[in-house]
């Protein structure tokens, strides 16, 4: 799988002209489908309402998709695989809503999701925020807000960490990142809002018009 992780969507247009490389073809000739379930602890079904929608600052569904659906992971377990993971290998790209990384990252494995990302070979995964730290090892327990998460730990399907807004909100300063890696104690990444990350092949590359450290 092709990934391109974000703090917050589509916002410039290196981070446009990487996922236009990750998918091989225009935007508006690829199918998506958009997964708003990192939204429900946190932001509530407004925040749901207005990722599907584009209704936000935060370009990911308004991009101008040839098509677009909704993958809603809670969902996944009563309507069946045999269902489901065709509309995903039909997909060129899912769009992953920000929110709390560990129940996205909880709801992947137990709808299957988790499982099926490593044989999409030429699909695109385009996280924003929460959708993006859901794939990395940790998120640090200042980024926990799900109340029956046991611990910080995601999906680990990146060897990295991500600490996203950098430089956006009081407690995201560069020294706050600094403390939050200390604690990660791992390879991590602190990105800005006009800053992503691509990963193709196990190759790591930054992508930005913005601030971004990387901690080793």
């Amino acid at each position: 799988m092709k990934l391109l992780l974000t703090s917050a969507g589509v916002q410039n247009p290196s981070i446009r002209d990487a996922l236009v490389d990750l998918l091989g073809k225009p935007i508006a000739e690829s199918h998506a489908l958009c997964i708003p379930t990192a939204c429900h602890p946190m932001g509530g079904p407004a925040s749901a309402w207005r990722f599907v929608s584009g209704q936000t600052p935060l370009p990911m569904t308004g991009l101008g998709w040839k098509s677009l659906g909704v993958l809603e992971l809670t969902a996944l377990p009563s309507v069946g695989a045999e269902r489901w993971v065709p509309w995903v290998r039909e997909a060129d790209v899912l769009l992953v809503a920000g929110g709390d990384a560990t129940y996205l990252a909880y709801w992947m494995r137990r709808s299957g999701l988790a499982d099926l990302l490593p044989s999409l070979r030429d699909t695109v995964w385009v996280g924003l925020s929460g959708g993006s730290m859901a794939l990395t090892p940790r998120i640090g327990a200042d980024f926990v807000g799900w109340q029956s998460a046991p611990d910080d730990r995601t999906l680990g399907l990146v060897d990295f960490s991500i600490f996203p807004h950098l430089g956006m909100e009081p407690d995201n300063t560069m020294a706050g990142a600094e403390r939050w890696a200390a604690e990660i104690g791992g390879p991590a990444y602190a990105i800005d809002d006009q800053t992503a990350i691509t990963v193709t092949d196990g190759a790591v590359e930054v992508v930005s018009e913005g601030q971004w450290k990387r901690f080793a």
